[in-house]
């Protein structure tokens, strides 16, 4: 029996074997990448002769806007405190220059007792939230005529020690981003070995990163690489930077993959120009932006009786919507935010008077009449007990339809919180499911007084890695992480009847139809065959984000948006433009021969044509139903109708027509207009 503990080598004691265990369930996980975090993001750009070195223009880089090294990081630097105003308006973020001959730190000056505390490290924007006013001083910084040349950026004549800068970097996060859970420190150098000759100075900063490490400060590399060097992370920066785990989605970016040669220490030269290391810098980072969002936490998995396991859900995927952050009055001197409030009043005209929460009960029409419930009647409507996620079953992924995803899915972690052992029980679930692909039918309770649901709890589907890019991870094809996945199920009473259709038997394209589409489904077929979200921003909400910050900033207005959803005309032409008019004619010549061999059948949506008489008939028919409806909405025959509790029974348009000569308001749906017309026979 001891041999076949899990977990543990063979040749160790049962007792080793326990114990290793209990280690392992005490173990904590790190859930910090699936929280809702605030992040505050500090840029520490060298400044030398080098990066103030703009590259010669070349043929290759016709797109080339010839910008200095740290042209280029500043640059990215702007457009990340683009993104972080309307983004993630709360985040921090600031720039650090070192190795200038200015020093500026807070309210330090030349003359202050002992001097300056960061020599050669000029504080360029505070590590705050970012205001319009930053981002507009940062934009004429680097949008100015030859802006290397400006006196800040003047480099100083003797090196500035590294662990000077580490330290400079750590209290700038104690001071602004003391209780912050993301803290990071973008460095940005082509300098490789910045102490080669000063072992002190190498230790010294060392310890510095080590002390940055334990206050929870994250240290990102972004080397830049000439054609005449190429830069080596060996000879200083790996005893900087600490590696991360290749398998962790969320790890330090470490000398990017995408400008990294195979070796892993030194980096491909050959992409120096502003532009590229501007694209390079900006796609790393911006990876990192958006949060994940947290839905609840610690709710029971409960795999069957006294067996529960706890985990945490969150939103991978949820439809953003531009936000109004607050109201504005315009009557005063200055604009002013509006605190708003709901009052509730009487409808009676004699008793206008606030009414208390104590005296509302809700309602609920059935058969004609008012139901009420006092709030506590309400609440126990709606508990289905505490918050839980039940399994019920197993199933194939088979028996799964794809039309049964209605809603967005929840994402399962793990947590120790309630139940240690949870991570270990966790993974042998998705393990099993994985491998027999199987499903789980669960009855999901999120929240207390929430409405239940049933869900299918899914594996994620990992996508295949290759040779050049191993999927370590197991993360599927849309960057979804390993784990489980909650999938809402539709209701009996969610599913909607089919529409009529005029064909007893489907109608099915003839084969030669089929196989002149083919070619073009082939030919059109995304990038590995998935729709990638990520290259597809929403044009409706980056369009509203583009005027908002081209009023704040007071940039031009743009005349147009970018859509990238817009299919490519051009390209779809030249792929199958032929193939699209072959198969315009085969479906020509199979409509034509269905024609032939169905005379009668009439196409869907068209009318028949009519004589005289039978178009006569039908508008005597037309006029006398309409005279029909027009006796039925009197209202001795709405009061029947309401008495039997048949009001729905009517037309939206007889309804109104009762409504307009009443003068009860039509607006809304059917339902509400129902609604209003008891109330009208009610108060009568």
């Amino acid at each position: 029996m001891g041999d076949n503990l899990p977990y543990r080598p063979k040749g160790d004691s049962d007792e080793a074997g326990r114990n290793d265990d209990l280690d392992d369930e005490e173990e904590e996980i790190d859930e910090t990448g699936y929280k809702t975090v605030r992040d505050a993001v500090l840029f520490a750009i060298e400044v030398n002769k080098s990066m103030l070195r703009v590259p010669q223009p070349t043929s290759a880089s016709k797109k080339s806007d010839n910008s200095s090294p740290l042209l280029a990081a500043l640059k990215c630097a702007y457009h990340l405190m683009q993104q972080r105003i309307i983004s993630t308006p709360k985040d921090l973020m600031g720039i650090l220059l070192f190795g200038t001959e200015a020093s500026k730190f807070y309210d330090e000056d030349e003359n202050s007792k002992g001097g300056w505390s960061f020599p050669h490290c000029y504080l360029l924007t505070d590590l705050d939230v970012p205001e319009a006013d930053d981002v507009k001083a940062l934009k004429e910084l680097v949008e100015a005529e030859s802006p290397e040349s400006a006196e800040i950026f003047k480099p100083a004549k003797e090196p500035v020690s590294m662990h000077n800068v580490l330290f400079c970097a750590n209290q700038i996060f104690q001071q602004k981003a003391a209780n912050f859970t993301s803290r990071r420190l973008f460095i940005v150098t082509d300098n490789d070995d910045p102490h080669s000759s000063n072992k002190e100075s190498r230790s010294q900063a060392t310890v510095r990163a080590k002390d940055l490490y334990d206050l929870g400060v994250t240290i990102e590399l972004f080397p830049i690489s000439t054609a005449d060097h190429a830069f080596d992370t060996k000879l200083f920066w790996d005893d900087i930077v600490y590696r991360s785990s290749p398998s962790d989605p969320d790890a330090i970016v470490h000398n990017p993959p995408s400008i990294v040669d195979a070796g892993g220490s030194k980096l491909v030269s050959g992409a120096g120009d502003g532009i590229s290391l501007l694209q390079s810098l900006l796609s790393t980072i911006a990876s990192k932006v958006a949060p994940k969002r947290a839905l609840f936490s610690s709710v029971p998995l409960e795999l069957a009786p006294d067996f529960k396991i706890s985990v945490k859900g969150y939103l991978l995927y949820k439809h953003q919507k531009p936000a109004r952050s607050s109201y504005i009055y315009l009557g005063s001197e200055r604009p002013q935010i509006v605190t708003g409030y709901t009052e509730q009043v009487a409808e009676v005209e004699s008793d206008r008077r606030p009414v208390e929460k104590a005296e509302i009960r809700k309602a609920y029409t059935f058969g004609g009449e008012k139901v009420t419930f006092s709030d506590e009647e309400v609440k126990k409507l709606r508990n289905f007990g505490p918050p839980v996620i039940r399994v019920i079953g197993f199933k194939p992924m088979s028996k799964l339809p794809m039309w049964a995803n209605i809603k967005n899915s929840t994402f399962l972690y793990p947590s120790e919180e309630d139940f240690v052992g949870s991570t270990r029980v966790y993974s042998a679930l998705h393990r099993k499911l994985t491998k027999d692909q199987l499903f789980g039918l669960t009855w999901f309770v999120p929240r207390k007084n929430a409405a239940p649901v049933m869900a299918a709890m899914v594996p994620t589907l990992t996508a295949e890695g290759s040779d050049d890019k191993p999927n370590a991870a197991g993360v599927s094809a849309t960057g979804a992480p390993q784990g489980l996945h909650l999938i809402p199920l539709p209701f009996a009473d969610d599913i909607r009847q089919n529409p009529p259709s005029t064909h007893e038997v489907p109608l099915r394209a003839p084969d030669e139809l089929v196989d002149a589409m083919r070619p073009i489904i082939q030919q059109l077929n995304l990038p590995k065959g998935i729709y990638d979200p990520s290259k597809y921003p929403n044009p409706s909400l980056q369009w509203h984000y583009r005027i908002l910050q081209a009023l704040a900033l007071d940039d031009e207005i743009p005349e147009q948006p970018e859509d990238r959803t817009i299919p490519k005309f051009r390209q779809i032409d030249k792929r199958v433009g032929s193939e699209t008019i072959e198969w315009g004619k085969v479906l020509e010549k199979a409509y034509k021969q269905y024609q032939a061999e169905n005379p009668d059948a009439v196409p869907t949506g068209s009318k028949r044509a009519t004589t005289n008489g039978a178009a006569g008939s039908s508008s005597a028919a037309t006029k006398k139903v309409k005279t029909d409806a027009a006796g039925g909405t009197n209202e001795e025959e709405i009061r029947k109708l309401w008495q039997k509790g048949q009001l729905a029974k009517l037309t939206v348009a007889e309804l109104k027509d009762f409504c307009a000569t009443k003068k009860i308001p039509v607006a809304g749906k059917k339902a509400d207009i129902v609604e209003r017309i008891e109330e009208w026979l009610e108060n009568k």
